[in-house]
């Protein structure tokens, strides 16, 4: 490959993922709510409650970055804080009732939102991008 292929084909991956941003963000309106308080509460719907490093840890952010996030969603009453029993000077944070309904609202639409994105390749496109993605995370 040539620079100028690389070049390319790197161009090409970023208009895609702006545009998947974009369409995320779209996703995301009936709730405003932001694409990475997003991502934090669907990992405390995956994980349960978690203290707030814990959190930034999963979400590959600084914990500072994680605090905006839960109050952020603890203002929209979608998290709450509780003393963690193991630990009563930390603190656990868990999706409220709504943050769970919320939560598995944001998921649907995500999915169904991917679906309309990817929807343009047929089944093989699919099944050879999903592998050459794999491959380049794992690098």
């Amino acid at each position: 490959m040539t620079g100028s292929d690389a070049q390319t084909l790197a161009e090409t991956f970023w208009a895609v993922t702006r545009r998947l941003r974009h369409q995320t963000k779209r996703a995301l309106e009936p709730w405003e709510i932001s694409p990475g308080q997003a991502r934090a509460l669907g990992v405390l719907l995956r994980h349960g409650a978690l203290r707030p490093g814990t959190l930034a840890e999963h979400l590959r952010i600084a914990p500072r970055s994680a605090t905006e996030f839960i109050d952020g969603l603890q203002d929209r009453g979608l998290v709450a804080r509780r003393p963690d029993p193991a630990d009563r000077r930390a603190t656990l944070v868990a999706p409220t009732a709504e943050g769970e309904r919320v939560g598995t609202a944001i998921r649907q639409a995500r999915a169904t939102e991917a679906e309309r994105f990817f929807g343009a390749l047929d089944p093989d496109d699919r099944a050879e991008l999903t592998r050459i993605l794999r491959r380049l995370r794992e690098d």
